[in-house]
């Protein structure tokens, strides 16, 4: 019986698709899901028995990680998946070749959290190695977003986010000494928020 799209795939980020498609993961990396939540963009890598770990600071989340594991994976250690913040993993440096942060970033507190947060993916990111970053932003509708201090800012949606520039993701990026492996690319969604993909390599 041919396996439905949602079961094989899970609920996916399209833009993490894009990535398999043009083969960013392969089998031979290790991969790092940083703020995974329930797992939703884990599924087709634990199905397909790609090596993957995951942290959440919600304990609720990863015990829904460990199910869904048990439940498809060919091969799983409880191990991978741990409650731990994104700016304090227990992680190797360098433990990575492959790092996934979607929809985290934007929960960052102020400046310097966010900026712990991205040091300590980098940290943990192998030479040679990427990282995919979906994060709210303010590219392309700067207008419509109330500044609240500390970087955060309250979005036509309703919702506090803290939100990056294209110079704040440009200059993190030289900063890190990394290169955009893809082009920024943003996204705004019924003129109400805007999510941006940002994915940098970190020099081999």
């Amino acid at each position: 019986m041919e396996m439905e799209l949602k079961e094989q795939f899970g609920g996916i980020d399209i833009y993490l698709f894009d990535q398999l498609l043009k083969g960013s993961l392969t089998k031979d990396m290790r991969i790092l899901d940083a703020g995974c939540g329930s797992g939703r963009n884990l599924t087709y890598l634990l199905r397909s028995g790609y090596e993957v770990y995951a942290i959440d600071r919600s304990e609720a989340a990863i015990q829904e990680v460990h199910r869904l594991a048990e439940s498809i994976a060919p091969v799983w250690v409880r191990e991978q998946a741990r409650v731990e913040a994104v700016e304090q993993m227990s992680f190797a440096d360098a433990s990575f070749d492959f790092i996934i942060s979607s929809a985290v970033l934007h929960f960052a507190d102020n400046e310097e959290h966010f900026d712990q947060m991205v040091d300590e993916l980098w940290r943990v990111l192998k030479p040679g190695g990427k990282l995919f970053a979906r994060l709210a932003s303010s590219i392309g509708m700067e207008s419509r977003m109330q500044p609240l201090g500390e970087g955060q800012y309250l979005l036509p949606d309703g919702s506090r986010r803290f939100l990056v520039t294209e110079e704040k993701l440009l200059g993190m990026t030289a900063k890190l000494n990394g290169h955009l492996f893809e082009p920024l690319k943003t996204v705004i969604v019924a003129d109400k928020r805007c999510m941006t993909t940002w994915c940098v390599e970190k020099p081999g």
